[in-house]
């Protein structure tokens, strides 16, 4: 079974949509995201600064844009039981794939909650580190007034917190012997700094247009790799997500079991293909962004 990754922010460049630029079944995709960028997002991506684009609202919409038109580009291949799970933002994106809300409502959504969030925790910021288990990590945490925000495989954690703690925690975990640093990700996402967010942002995909999950396709939640069967049953869960941890190694140890083979990094980046490959390394893994053409990628899903 082939399993699809939907990637979360920070990994944003201005040949994030090569792949598929010139593809005609990414034109609606880009059609959609253009009314809340202002711009055609390819246009967009080439003409402003880093900062620009590191923008909490600029991000996820450009990051589930890119993750949309990708799969609209191989959509046709997938006749056989797929399963998707998302990374944080990416999550809005896999439930588009997985059938629930069409591209248009997918990115509508992920506008109010891109909003909701930075109104909520307008000075929070992500940084990571690697290297160094709960014990280690717990002093840290309670010292600088962070949280855990994802927790991945290989002892690599994702943290939130005001950007002036985070750099002293980052500081500190250095002197541990621990990576440690600033990400792209202007805000404190999946920790507690967002909570008044999750209310209405419930309501808001409670009040979605949405269909059944279809019948090709099998949805996991990116928080802690449940299986969802239907929208009513999990927007609580996902508006809870922008205020509460990822456990992403979770997600990664559920596909192994629901007996995945293969999985596909639908960016942006190829991040969530080397967090697999590290956790599953008997799972065949690649990235979207490692084709230099869509044909290449088409013969990649083809092949099995």
């Amino acid at each position: 079974m082939l399993a699809l990754l939907c990637g979360g922010q920070g990994t944003l460049s201005d040949r994030m949509f090569d792949l598929v630029a010139e593809q005609p079944a990414a034109e609606p995709i880009f059609a959609a995201a253009t009314a809340f960028l202002g711009a055609d997002p390819r246009q967009f991506i080439r003409t402003r600064s880093a900062d620009e684009l590191a923008v909490n609202h600029t991000s996820q919409i450009l990051t589930v844009t890119s993750t949309l038109a990708t799969h609209a580009c191989i959509a046709d291949l997938l006749i056989e039981q797929t399963a998707v799970a998302g990374y944080s933002v990416g999550e809005m994106a896999a439930w588009s794939i997985a059938g629930i809300w069409t591209t248009s409502e997918a990115l509508r959504l992920t506008d109010i909650r891109a909003r909701l969030m930075e109104s909520a925790g307008p000075d929070g910021r992500l940084g990571y580190v690697r290297g160094l288990d709960r014990a280690a990590l717990a002093p840290l945490l309670a010292r600088h007034r962070c949280e855990i925000a994802i927790r991945n495989p290989d002892l690599l954690v994702m943290i939130g917190g005001a950007e002036r703690d985070l750099i002293a925690l980052c500081d500190d975990a250095g002197k541990e012997g621990a990576r440690a640093g600033l990400l792209a990700v202007k805000i404190a996402s999946h920790t507690s700094r967002l909570a008044s967010a999750r209310k209405p942002l419930q309501q808001a995909f409670e009040a979605s247009r949405h269909t059944p999950i279809a019948s090709q396709r099998i949805l996991l939640a990116g928080g802690d790799g449940e299986r969802i069967f239907s929208a009513e049953d999990a927007t609580a869960k996902l508006a809870n997500q922008v205020a509460h941890p990822i456990d992403w190694a979770a997600t990664l140890e559920a596909l192994a079991e629901l007996g995945v083979t293969a999985v596909l990094d639908l960016g942006p980046g190829h991040a969530l293909a080397e967090m697999m490959r590290a956790s599953q390394p008997s799972i065949r893994c690649y990235a979207a962004d490692g084709f230099r053409t869509i044909d290449g990628l088409r013969k990649w899903i083809a092949a099995g």
